[in-house]
């Protein structure tokens, strides 16, 4: 009879994780069609050791189980098994044993563990023991694979709950299903054959809400938060693949998630416990959380020995001990704590399960032709299934909220809380994708197309985008970044389950990149943006043997001696890019983020893990010659590159100033809740502001994988070589290239006038470097603590008075904290900066070029001493002016290094100047070192060395036009209304109105010209010199005071 092999199979799974059932009974329900159980609670044990979390369950329960059985259509019929109502409490292990494991005694968990042991025997021996001499062996074989691949299950309400602290985090499902489906992904019964060895199903999650909510002392919630996730469904498609029709566990399995719309909602309360959430899942990612790593270094082998099914025979136990123990004595030291995949991939990879997971016996018995079979068995060598893990969304929405308390009317009603959105965060096209092959190979990308945040409603008691104020949506948004998804297409779904183009959608069989060299190769970060166009991020982990070629697979042990099998070589690899992006930091953006900063450190946790006291321990291992050699043969680094792509800054003046009420909290100090009252918003037109371009900006980090056991090991050795020194370091490189900056302003339709540029396009680099755990080295007074290059090769700021004054202004429109005075912008000064296109004006001001060039500086720190030099090749500062002619004249004001050793007679004047060669020596050069204590400096005393070359200044009345500029009052044609923002001018003692319009004076005008026009005539200098004579004799005499070296000149007298 089909029963006595299909019964078993049900039974076994039922009776391992349900308590207090009677096989008997459920024996005989099944067989009548239909069981029915209510009430049930879960084995938690068997739970806790399958799932082998560093959580306990507080409680588990299903209120209705259902199986439906189809005897009489077994074969066309799906088996159904539905859960009316599943609800379990989770929380995190409080050191060895959590509160669950305490209510039982140690002999009831290791007879519960026995028991999960012993139940998987049974079920193989009830599978195997009954023979029919009516039904041949193959045709139960086929059967029962169609029934397993075809059973469907149905999970209505689920609710999984977990606490922490004061947190509750509570997910509730209401409708899961998980079917078999066709080609088309419609659903069908179906099985897999010789012609199609392929499996596929889907799961469909209807209403998934997700809350949030904070508990008291009691854990009684008072005042429930929004929904984090409300109502949200999405599908789950599983595409398994196998080698033939009697493999056990698929060859390549897929598992595709996608969701239509995603709308995330967090208030300011929810945002340090969110913020908790995500710290938990880095924790269990790099497994800092204790339990969690006992559990990996109690039995490396256990976990893929019990939860791959026991597909795992003998010879897999013998080469996962083979694979950690042919490190050498040096790689021992630092190998115990593993990669990130050890932490979390290991325990992911557990859940690989087998779809049909039969026992070897059991296999023969069932099979055609044992003998072959079994031959063929042993012959074929058990491979890592790939695996496929993705998630795409269409569109994510996250909107942050502010709370606040709201009383009812009646005395005794409760408080509501009532939220109000002020910050919404749009992102389309989101993809993450993970590709796992055994624990050799990991690599996990994150991409997506377009993303965009705008400012919601008020913040702070500003109502700077309330409907009233009729503000357009462009007005709003202050971050853009990629592309529209209408516009680049549906490329974020490329190879996946959901794209018709991909193979599997198409009857092909999918190819992977499986090997570290060519997965760089073919996943750059052109290939990722041209994919996304926003964001990609590509994280790779490869574990390599160093003989050998690929990943460190077990099918490429041999099993032979340890030797044979030399050092595993380990690589992690971040990359990630950013597109091109704009960034508007007005003053309703900034307040907002910082608003969302100071929310988020309102509730502080204690940290999963915490650093341990660097100290050495008593019982250093100390290394032969040979050991240190196969040491520096190869250290595992993580490397980690950051790349910003065309980036664009725009820093608005501050039309409103709140941030006395947010700065003290960020640095550590009390939060005031006396905020400022400006409901008198208004907007500010034309919005003067900085504007910064950068082409692209590199950041690379680079840091040994186990830094702690590894400067341990050589912070021991007598003479460590260069090359363990530099691996004991983190590393940092930052490269900018195409740095700009310019003035422009916001006029009232809201577009943007030309830039007038300031900094003109350049180039920098820093590199940087930090000792680990530094109190290691401190017997070690000549190592390097920390080591800083800077270097600087061009560098440009151009400027008239006017856009000094602008930019002060911007500057004191955010630094000036306190009372806010209204007042209006000069329209002469909006005009002298930002001049409109085909308009000449009459006075055109002068501008002063400041240069410098070859600029390298050097940091460096021990642990008794601090040392910094540097060099400065050569500075010039000129000033640009109109000539009489239209074009433009150049009136040199300083420049150096140049020859200066006359500079004080009067035949320097007389006598024509070339310039310094190209190798003429730096300007400046200097050094200096000074003790971290005044108790080192009998030892190390401070030293300051410095030379500088010669440096020519010429004072021309041109640089005192430029200084005394100011504009003149007019009112201007754009602000009419009162607005609320810092006066634009700094406060200056006041003059008259005619040395008020100094700079556009004809006696002014004819003076900067005329000295510009005789600037590189050496006789006709003297001239002007003579004609200026208070202004240049005097500066002369102050130059001659500080750098020549004979007696100082006595100031002339007027």
């Amino acid at each position: 009879m089909l029963e006595s092999y299909v019964t078993p199979i049900l039974m076994s799974y039922v009776n391992r994780y349900i308590k207090n059932l009677k096989p008997s009974d459920l024996q005989l329900s099944l067989w009548g069609g239909d069981v029915v159980l209510s009430k049930l609670e879960l084995k938690l044990d068997v739970l806790e050791q399958e799932l082998k979390l560093p959580f306990t369950f507080l409680s588990g329960h299903i209120h209705e189980l259902r199986i439906h059985v189809p005897w009489t259509k077994l074969g066309s019929e799906p088996v159904v098994i539905t859960i009316n109502t599943m609800e379990c409490i989770l929380k995190l292990k409080d050191g060895i044993q959590d509160d669950h494991e305490s209510c039982g005694s140690n002999s009831t968990n290791r007879s519960t563990a026995e028991n999960t042991k012993s139940s998987i025997k049974p079920r193989r021996i009830q599978q195997a023991a009954p023979t029919d001499p009516d039904l041949p062996p193959g045709y139960v074989q086929s059967l029962i694979r169609r029934v397993v691949n075809n059973v469907n299950i149905v999970i209505n309400n689920l609710i999984l709950k977990y606490v922490e602290d004061d947190i509750v985090l509570s997910v509730n499902i209401t409708s899961a299903e998980c079917y078999t489906v066709s080609e088309l992904w419609d659903r069908a019964f179906m099985d897999i054959s010789a012609t199609d060895l392929v499996l596929r199903k889907v799961i469909n999650f209807s209403d998934c809400t997700v809350c949030l909510d904070k508990r008291n002392a009691s854990g009684k919630i008072e005042f429930y938060q929004d929904p984090l996730l409300y109502k949200c469904s999405f599908r789950t498609r599983l595409h398994f693949t196998y080698d033939n029709l009697n493999s056990k566990m698929p060859s390549i399995i897929k598992i595709h998630t996608l969701v239509e719309s995603l709308k995330l909602s967090i208030t300011d309360q929810q945002l340090p416990m969110f913020i908790r959430i995500m710290q938990l899942g880095i924790a269990l990612y790099y497994g800092e959380i204790g339990n969690f790593k006992d559990i990996e270094t109690e039995d490396p082998t256990s976990l893929s020995k019990d939860m791959l099914g026991n597909i795992a025979g003998p010879e897999d136990e013998t080469r996962i001990e083979m694979q950690y123990s042919a490190q050498y004595k040096g790689q021992e030291l630092y190998s115990q704590d593993y990669e990130e995949p050890q932490g979390w991939v290991s325990w992911a990879w557990s859940f690989v399960p087998a779809i049909v997971s039969y026992d070897d016996g059991e296999e023969d018995c069932l099979r055609n032709d044992p003998a072959s079979t079994m031959h063929q068995q042993k012959a074929q060598t058990l491979k890592d299934p790939i695996v496929s893990v993705g998630f795409y969304c269409t569109k994510a929405t996250v909107t942050f909220k502010l709370t606040e308390m709201q009383a009812e009317s009646s005395y005794y009603s409760p408080q509501k809380v009532k939220s109000k959105e002020v910050l919404c965060w749009e992102q389309e096209g989101t993809t993450v994708e993970a590709l796992m092959m055994g624990e050799a190979f990991f690599d996990c990308q994150i991409g997506f197309v377009g993303c965009r945040a705008m400012c919601l409603k008020g913040i702070m008691g500003v109502k700077d985008f309330e409907e009233h104020m009729n503000r357009s949506e462009t007005e709003a948004c202050f971050f853009i970044c990629g592309e529209n998804l209408s516009t680049k297409g549906l490329t974020y779904l490329t190879n996946s389950l959901f794209d018709y183009r991909s193979p599997e959608n198409n009857g092909t069989r999918a190819e992977f990149i499986l090997d570290a060299a060519h997965h760089k190769e073919t996943y750059t970060e052109i290939a990722g943006m041209q994919r996304f166009g926003a964001f990609y991020m590509d994280y790779l982990y490869t574990m390599e043997h160093s003989s050998g070629k690929g990943p460190a697979n077990q099918q490429d042990f041999p099993s032979g001696k340890n030797e044979d099998l030399g050092i595993v070589q380990e690589k992690s690899t971040k990359s990630l890019v950013i597109g091109p992006l704009d960034f508007r930091l007005d003053s309703s953006a900034v307040h907002r983020i910082l608003k969302m900063v100071v929310c988020a450190l309102e509730h502080e946790y204690e940290p999963y893990s915490r650093l341990k006291l660097e100290s050495k321990d008593e019982k250093e291992t100390v290394l032969n010659p040979e050991e240190v050699a196969s040491l520096e043969e190869y250290i595992p680094t993580r490397h980690t590159s950051v790349t910003l792509l065309k980036c664009t800054c725009t820093i608005f003046m501050a039309e409103f100033n709140l941030l006395d009420h947010l700065l003290p909290v960020i640095k550590g100090g009390k939060n005031s809740s006396n905020f400022m009252n400006a409901t008198n918003f208004q907007l500010l037109r034309p919005l003067p502001s900085l504007q910064i371009l950068v082409d692209k900006i590199n950041l690379e980090h680079s840091v040994p994988m186990y830094a702690e056991q590894l400067v341990h090991v050589v912070s021991s050795l007598p003479q460590p070589s260069d090359n363990l020194l530099h691996y004991c370091y983190v590393h940092y490189y930052l490269k900018v290239f195409g740095f700009q900056a310019g003035l422009t302003c916001l006029d009232p339709s809201g577009s943007y006038c030309s830039p007038a540029p300031v900094i003109p396009s350049f180039s920098t680099a820093l590199y940087g470097k930090l000792l680990n755990l530094p109190t290691l080295w401190t017997k070690r007074s000549q190592t390097v603590v920390t080591e800083g290059i800077f270097e600087l090769p061009n560098l440009t700021i151009q400027a008239t008075r006017a856009q000094t004054l602008l930019l002060q202004a911007i500057y004191q429109s955010w630094s000036h904290i306190g009372s806010i005075s209204s007042s209006t912008v000069n329209e002469a000064l909006m005009n002298e900066v930002f001049q409109m296109t085909g308009v000449k004006s009459k006075n055109p001001l002068p501008t002063l070029e400041g240069s410098i060039q070859n600029v390298e500086l050097k940091y460096s720190s021990t642990s008794l001493v601090k040392c910094a030099s540097g060099t400065v090749g050569s500075i010039k500062i000129c000033a640009k002016a109109p000539g009489d002619s239209g074009k433009e004249m150049l009136v040199p004001l300083l420049q150096g290094p140049s020859d200066t050793r006359d500079l004080h007679s009067t035949k320097w004047l007389n006598e024509s100047r070339k310039p310094e060669s190209l190798l003429a020596p730096d300007l400046i050069a200097f050094t200096i070192q000074v003790p971290h204590s005044m108790d080192y400096c009998y030892h190390s005393g401070a030293v300051f060395l410095c030379s500088i070359q010669g440096l020519a200044v010429n004072i021309d009345p041109i640089l005192y036009t430029w200084v005394i500029y100011q504009p003149q009052k007019r009112t201007s044609r754009y602000m009419q209304q009162p607005v609320v923002a810092l006066p634009l001018v700094p406060s200056v003692n006041r003059r008259k109105e005619d040395e008020l319009s100094v700079g556009s004076a004809p006696l002014a005008k004819q003076q900067s010209y005329q000295a510009s026009e005789y600037a590189s005539s050496p006789i006709k200098t003297k001239t002007v010199t003579e004609m200026s004579f208070f202004l240049c004799c005097q500066g002369e005499a102050q130059l001659q005071t500080v750098l020549l070296p004979q007696p100082p000149v006595p100031h002339a007298t007027t």
